[in-house]
């Protein structure tokens, strides 16, 4: 906003909203898109030509043309940013205990440009990029990641059936798994940037399997951290939750998973096909799915703060989690026995 006087003949003074001779001059700017984070041009309505000032435009952050997108010309740190700021202020937003705000953000997050990005970029540079889904379609163009990034949206969002295969484990037993095609792969990404910063808050502190920059290695640390000090425990007892992902509740995920319930109660209802045969899903998360792994330790947190209740110090009780593996440490084997 900018006062400019009329000259009329009287001394200049201080501009005051309402005198006679004051011009009041307002410049518009165009209001941001909240729903999606690219750099919306500002254009001033009133240039001045005699000082040559040029409207400032910013680059947005994805090139696109009406309805395409130009994978080639995204710049992905800007994404990286945009989508770290958006889970930042989900995470301060829930620590506050602004749960509706939270949530809105969380929809704010899977509805950006930024956040849809980045979900295809993800599925497609992992090692799962050439295995396709019950509809045998891979996205290996730029063209085909480009076309993937406008689909992913929920209005009308069905998932396919899991293609289920079997894999061997280290005992000779086969593992299960249930591969989703690539969009419903994408949609699970997308929801899981969303997901996964509350995920964080709630999880237990010694919990290290599929959690952000947290490895086998830091659970060993802290193995050794408890066992190596004067007074350490000086019993182990190890624990392995039989079929973990396949017995979780899904009426207990749809009312504490802190997620969009109608997305999550389609990926959990959709079933697998097995030998030509469509067979339904009464429980548990597949393992395969990008966001299982997420919903499993949300399953499981609480663990640790259960046992600390139960044995208060000195009772000296470490817990250990890696996924549905667990190992409790307590220095007299009754008591260990016990938990």
């Amino acid at each position: 906003m900018e006062l400019r006087v009329k000259e009329s003949g009287k001394s200049e003074c201080r501009p005051v909203m309402g005198r006679i001779g004051v011009e009041v001059e307002r410049r518009h700017h165009p209001a941001r898109k909240r729903a999606d984070f690219r750099l919306v041009p500002h254009h001033e309505n009133n240039r001045d030509a005699s000082t040559g000032n040029c409207a400032e435009e910013r680059h947005p952050t994805h090139a696109r043309s009406g309805s395409a997108f130009d994978w080639r010309g995204t710049d992905w740190s800007d994404c990286q940013r945009r989508v770290r700021s958006l889970q930042l202020r989900i995470v301060k937003a829930w620590q506050e205990g602004r749960r509706r705000k939270a949530k809105a953000l969380q929809r704010m997050l899977a509805r950006s440009m930024s956040g849809k990005a980045l979900a295809v970029r993800r599925v497609t540079e992992n090692q799962g990029k050439r295995t396709p889904g019950v509809d045998h379609e891979l996205w290996s163009t730029p063209e085909a990641k480009s076309k993937a990034v406008l689909s992913l949206r929920r209005r009308g969002y069905q998932p396919r059936p899991l293609r289920r295969v079997y894999i061997p484990k280290s005992n000779g037993k086969m593992r299960p798994l249930g591969i989703p095609t690539m969009k419903d792969r994408a949609m699970q990404a997308l929801y899981l940037l969303a997901l996964e910063p509350i995920a964080e808050c709630a999880a237990d502190r010694n919990s290290y399997g599929f959690r952000p920059k947290r490895s086998v290695a830091d659970a060993i640390a802290q193995c050794w951290l408890a066992l190596s000090k004067n007074g350490s425990a000086q019993w182990i007892l190890e624990g392995d939750i039989k079929g973990c992902f396949d017995n979780i509740s899904h009426d207990w995920l749809i009312a504490h998973a802190p997620i969009e319930k109608a997305v999550l109660r389609k990926w959990l209802k959709a079933g697998f096909i097995e030998s030509n045969a469509l067979w339904p899903a009464e429980a548990g998360t597949p393992q395969g799915g990008i966001i299982s792994p997420t919903l499993a330790n949300l399953a499981l947190d609480g663990l640790e703060a259960e046992l600390h209740r139960r044995f208060r110090r000195p009772a000296k009780v470490n817990f250990v989690r890696y996924a549905d593996d667990c190992a409790p440490r307590r220095r007299g084997k009754e008591a260990l026995m016990g938990t």
